[in-house]
């Protein structure tokens, strides 16, 4: 079979180049003027950027990633989801042919190469003119499997600038400039850490997608960009790669919590939509509301940046206490980065102290620099409600916090081969039911991950179903026997 749907690479020749405003500024063009249901994707481990390139195309933004995910399960994962609009844009990383070696293993360029996709370079012309000619021409040449199909310009001073780069890199390189964006003097997406200030935060993502739209709209060739999608080459697959993940029956969904505001909005759409093909569902939870956890079979509590709002979840005392109870009364509760983080003891930031829920007997410590980033793999060593002992997975860490405090009484479930985890060497505290590890994992790379929630979910509602039929039992006994002493006297 042939998969053949409009699809583009965006990409650049470095980082902080520009490519995410352009890619969310043609996505949003494209849905406002070209009337265009565009299906977004991030390549490699992002959140901030998938997060403002769905708000941009009105769609969820989903994840390739080379390292965490085969290529016949990325693959699938693209053209099952690519079908659900006019096509396809996806988004690169750092630059196009940046991997973790010498061979550019797992780059962009690999991905456009894998998905028989177009590339667009975005290329910052800073104090630079003839010279973007050498290393556009670079690329071409360093693989000329790469289909390098034309160049947008950005961060341009002028008329006179423009005219000498579009002159040579059409002269030389023999690919056309599909769009120039002129250098803009207002920044309406700050950045924090090593990336843009989540959409959740910002308090003006419908301003800033607005002009981000106008701005792309005016200033690049939006049918001449969709016509080079649509002159993708068709991807030869087999019927394997149309399987979906097969539904369970289960009479009774469980019903799974998932902590999602802007302290903890870290999620991944293909890990949600894997819970709900597992038969799940799917109850959002905000950790802001002064209210006690409400009933569900299990919880997921995502990363992001608890630090930032720290009074608020430090003084929502009926939420933590209630969490505290069900996790000792069993509730599976799976959490990534922030939410191991909010699952300790305390946060400490500034010499000031904010209480958590305090499940694990340790505290967090912010620092200025990453306490650990990049790609993780992880081998499951140690009991745990979730993964098989011998289970390796493949995740990602970017963490600016440190765990302190005692030697752990218990061991760590996961020794990390690659990264560094809670402790160097060691990611994953469980307690109970509750596994928390600084690393993310993506279902699409980990696909036991879901079915593995659900059945923890599963195991929790017969247990409690089962107390609640003990204690109800025990009522009926207690009031037969008082009847019948009741009778007697």
């Amino acid at each position: 079979m042939l998969f053949q749907k409009p699809r583009l690479v965006i990409a650049a020749l470095r980082g902080g180049s520009g490519k995410t405003v352009v890619s969310m500024g043609l996505a949003a063009a494209w849905r406002r003027d070209l009337g265009l249901k565009v299906v977004p994707f991030k390549k490699g481990p992002d959140y901030i950027d998938a997060g403002w390139l769905a708000a941009a195309a009105c769609q969820p933004c989903y994840n390739l990633d080379p390292f965490l995910m085969d290529p016949e399960a990325m693959l699938r994962s693209f053209v099952n989801r690519s079908q659900k609009g006019d096509g396809s844009l996806i988004e690169g990383n750092r630059g196009l042919y940046d991997g973790v070696d010498v061979q550019g293993s797992f780059s962009t360029a690999e991905l456009a190469k894998l998905f028989r996709a177009p590339v667009i370079l975005v290329l910052d012309a800073t104090k630079v003119t003839r010279t973007a000619a050498a290393l556009v021409l670079g690329c071409q040449h360093l693989d000329p499997d790469v289909h390098i199909a034309g160049v947008i310009l950005n961060q341009v001073a002028g008329k006179r600038h423009e005219t000498v780069l579009r002159g040579a890199i059409e002269r030389y390189c023999g690919i056309p400039v599909m769009g120039v964006l002129p250098k803009e003097k207002r920044n309406f997406f700050p950045e924090r850490h090593l990336g843009l200030v989540p959409p959740q935060e910002s308090k003006n993502v419908l301003e800033s997608l607005e002009f981000v739209a106008s701005k792309v709209g005016s200033c690049v060739d939006l049918k001449g960009l969709w016509q080079i999608a649509e002159g993708a080459g068709p991807i030869g697959w087999s019927a394997q790669l149309q399987r979906t993940a097969e539904r369970p029956e289960i009479q009774a969904p469980v019903v799974i919590g998932v902590v999602r505001d802007s302290a903890f909005q870290f999620y991944y759409p293909e890990n949600l939509e894997a819970l709900r093909e597992q038969g799940a569902q799917l109850l959002e939870i905000s950790s802001f509301e002064g209210s006690p956890l409400p009933a569900v079979d299990a919880l997921y509590i995502g990363g992001g940046f608890p630090e930032t709002h720290l009074e608020v979840l430090a003084g929502n005392t009926p939420f933590r206490d209630s969490l505290k109870r069900e996790i000792e009364a069993g509730l599976p509760v799976y959490a990534e980065c922030g939410g191991l983080m909010f699952l300790c003891r305390k946060i400490m930031r500034q010499e000031k102290t904010f209480p958590m829920i305090g499940v694990f007997p340790y505290d967090v410590v912010l620092e200025e620099r990453p306490q650990g980033h990049g790609y993780t793999v992880l081998e499951c060593l140690n009991e745990n409600p979730y993964f098989a002992k011998g289970t390796c997975l493949k995740g990602h860490e970017f963490h600016y916090s440190r765990i302190i405090g005692p030697k752990p009484s218990f061991p760590f479930v996961f020794r990390v081969k690659k990264g560094h985890g809670i402790v160097a060497g060691w990611d994953g505290m469980c307690y109970k039911n509750a596994l928390a590890c600084y690393s993310h994992i993506h279902s699409v790379g980990n696909e036991h991950w879901a079915k593995a929630m659900v059945q923890a979910a599963q195991c929790h509602r017969k247990e409690r179903i089962g107390e609640l039929l003990a204690q109800k039992a025990d009522s009926e006994r207690s009031m037969s026997g008082t009847h019948e002493y009741l009778t007697v006297f």
